[in-house]
């Protein structure tokens, strides 16, 4: 079901230690999610990158690693590559994970143009706000749902990403909260 290569274990222990239950349920359903939606449209990816950058997408959220200066998936992405490079990944690789991270913030990117950062779109954008509920079937939601329960995960990332508008005005969760995100968490079908 998940990778087994030595940083996807150490991308797990990692997550189990600085992550909340709610956060990492979210970064698992995350991979879980986009796995799937990859596999229903075809789209090749590179499974522990993939798998690694979805455990670690929101650690700039979390205590220990938020940063009162950066937008939290940025802080987030350069977690990543250096947690790439202590797993014995390439620069290059490490990069990469960084990569996937910051864009999942941003604006939609094609899955022929990077597959990985698109899974990563998608994954996020149904967890936290519902996007592309067609993509997902009830019998998949709720075996997922089942496994790894979303334990109020609506109101703990809006008040994260409330927070980070706070003190990051310039930042995509500013973005997002004055876009109406907070509307599409509460309508999220996951949450009904």
């Amino acid at each position: 079901m998940f990778p087994s290569t030595p940083a996807a274990v150490a991308a797990l222990a990692v997550a189990r230690r600085f992550c909340s239950p709610a956060l990492l349920n979210h970064s698992i359903r995350s991979y879980l999610w986009g796995a799937m939606y990859g596999q229903a449209h075809g789209i090749a990816f590179d499974d522990e990158l993939y798998y690694v950058s979805s455990l670690l997408h929101d650690f700039g959220l979390t205590e220990a690693f938020d940063s009162h200066t950066v937008p939290f998936e940025e802080a987030g992405g350069q977690l990543a590559w250096t947690f790439g490079l202590g797993a014995g990944w390439s620069e290059e690789r490490a990069e990469r994970a960084a990569e996937i991270i910051v864009l999942h913030m941003r604006d939609d990117i094609s899955a022929t143009l990077d597959a990985e950062s698109h899974l990563l779109q998608v994954a996020t954008s149904w967890d936290v706000s519902g996007w592309r509920p067609e993509e997902f079937p009830a019998e998949e939601r709720a075996a997922i749902l089942a496994h790894y329960p979303r334990l109020g995960f609506g109101a703990e990332v809006l008040a994260a990403f409330e927070d980070q508008a706070g003190r990051k005005p310039h930042s995509a969760a500013a973005d997002s909260v004055r876009g109406g995100i907070a509307g599409r968490i509460a309508a999220n079908p996951l949450d009904t």
